[in-house]
């Protein structure tokens, strides 16, 4: 149901006193406050309204900040408010960082042998990126360097045929259960079709159905824009050197497309040679982890580009390509994947790895020493250690089961606790950030828990200064009782009896700004 004129007014009001000192919002805590949600400079939903931002007075009257409002109001409020995929970004990324350092030092494995360009690599490059479903984006590492996707096509290749043929057809020409055999193993179901898409013949096989009445050049610009679409138009490009050494050391993936010729398993018409060149350059895309991060959370947003809006994939083909990326997208390690990480995923032999957790977040990870599946070992190890510190696994919501995991969907009080006592626990641990973000969904500033004890008597024993004088800009009563009749000076004192030091500046500032105590009603300690 659409808000009423009103109500709208009333929830932008709320926005402003959220973010108001003194009857003006920074724009500085603005700026602060995309950044900390994950919404950066180059972001296409965002730029025009950047633009306004930093054009923009550097104290804005009410007047003022709802003329930025309108300039982007979807954005605006869902930013400020902390109504993102990820509510706590900045803390994700902190986590992803440790992760990603911790995980720095792993040395196993080696380089790709098989194609020689994939053997000059670097072997220490190393990068990570997430972007969650509402295009909150962070990237370490090497995360500007190409690198070719490799088998991290398939996903998309598959897709590509979907949308195309639709599933019935499709899969009268490719199977959906796991192979059991490696990925290019000379195999092929009990129907005489590839197992499934997320192996060599299964993608040679989409490839196949892939406007196959048109040009060579035509039917590759088509996959490179709609790559190009899906991660909200970054720049997409090509390896010709790969895709060359591809060609020369093709021998298994000439014999399999020759194997499947042999059992009919083609559609008509198909010629065998543009398929396989297809099929090559597909493998030979080029692309950063930055931008297949967003084509991992386009797949995560149900084909939906998260930066653009672009409707790339209907969702019911994302949910059949997720569920053979779950199945069959690790090789031979599947099966394990499933079990101990369960994040739909696909790996390439370049040392790439596409993850795709539904509705929250894409990610991208890259460092080209494999293990001896044609994994890479670093990647697989951040799996590891993602799904050992968050709540990631497809059936982490299973009823029942409890752990010290983090759920990065949910907001760290919020998940505690709800609407008013999240904020009173946000103000005792002087969580200013979240103090705004629950204002701004039209928290009560002056409601109490249970003991009547408000954010501001919190605040005062806790010795939280900066949530403190955001209360106090709010304009809270400064004289709210509790149960037993003490205000949030009476707090403060009662405190300072023991560390007069730390809470002088919490004294100073409540009778500064006309707080005063009860001391004459006996503390709680006494009730």
């Amino acid at each position: 149901m659409a808000m009423s004129s009103a109500e709208e007014y009333s929830s932008q009001s709320s926005l402003f006193r959220a973010f108001a000192r003194d009857g003006k919002v920074p724009r500085q805590l603005i700026l602060d406050s995309f950044s900390a949600s994950g919404i950066l400079d180059d972001d296409p939903r965002a730029k025009t309204l950047f633009k306004a931002i930093r054009a923009a007075e550097p104290l804005l009257s009410q007047e003022q900040f709802l003329a930025l409002h309108s300039v982007s109001p979807a954005l605006f409020e869902q930013v400020l408010a902390g109504q993102m995929a990820i509510p706590q970004f900045t803390e994700f990324s902190e986590q992803i960082e440790n992760i990603f350092d911790r995980v720095s030092g792993n040395k196993g494995g080696q380089l790709a042998n098989y194609i020689p360009q994939l053997e000059r690599v670097d072997p220490e490059k190393f990068a990570a990126s997430v972007c969650s479903v509402d295009g909150q984006r962070f990237s370490l590492g090497d995360s500007d360097d190409f690198f070719c996707v490799q088998s991290c096509s398939k996903p998309i290749t598959y897709c590509l045929a979907l949308e195309e043929q639709g599933e019935e057809v499709l899969h009268r020409y490719v199977g959906t259960e796991p192979s059991g055999k490696t990925f290019n193993e000379l195999t092929l179901n009990a129907k005489g079709l590839p197992h499934n898409p997320m192996i060599n013949a299964g993608a040679i096989m989409c490839g196949a159905l892939i406007k196959n009445d048109a040009d060579a050049s035509d039917r590759f610009d088509y996959v490179m824009s709609k790559w190009k679409e899906c991660a909200g138009n970054m720049k997409i490009g090509f390896d010709n050197a790969v895709y060359l050494s591809e060609r020369q050391t093709a021998d298994r993936n000439f014999a399999l497309a020759y194997f499947m010729r042999e059992k009919k398993a083609y559609p008509a018409d198909v010629n065998l040679l543009d398929v396989l060149e297809f099929y090559f350059q597909c493998c030979s895309i080029e692309i950063t982890t930055r931008a297949m991060a967003v084509i991992a959370s386009t797949l995560a947003n149900g084909g939906n580009c998260p930066l653009t809006g672009a409707q790339v994939f209907r969702p019911d083909h994302v949910k059949n390509c997720l569920s053979l990326m779950s199945s069959c997208g690790m090789y031979d390690f599947s099966g394990e994947f499933a079990f101990r990480i369960g994040i739909p995923a696909k790996s390439g032999v370049s040392g790439a790895i596409m993850l795709v957790v539904p509705n929250v977040v894409g990610m991208a990870v890259w460092s080209p020493r494999l293990d001896e599946l044609g994994n890479s070992v670093r990647g697989v190890d951040f799996c590891r250690q993602l799904a050992a510190r968050f709540k990631f696994h497809t059936f982490d919501s299973t009823t029942g089961l409890t752990d010290d995991r983090i759920d990065p969907r949910r907001n760290l009080y919020e998940s505690r606790l709800g609407g008013a006592n999240a904020f009173c626990w946000a103000a005792s641990e002087g969580d200013v950030a979240e103090m705004r973000r629950l204002v701004a969904r039209g928290v009560n500033a002056n409601v109490g828990d249970y003991d009547g004890r408000t954010a501001l008597h919190l605040a005062a024993s806790e010795a939280r200064l900066n949530a403190l004088r955001y209360l106090v800009e709010l304009g809270v009563d400064l004289n709210c009782q509790d149960r037993w009749g003490n205000t949030p000076l009476d707090d403060a004192m009662r405190q300072a009896d023991a560390d007069s030091n730390t809470y002088e500046p919490i004294i100073s500032m409540l009778r500064e700004h006309g707080g005063t105590s009860n001391k004459t009603v006996p503390s709680r300690q006494n009730k």
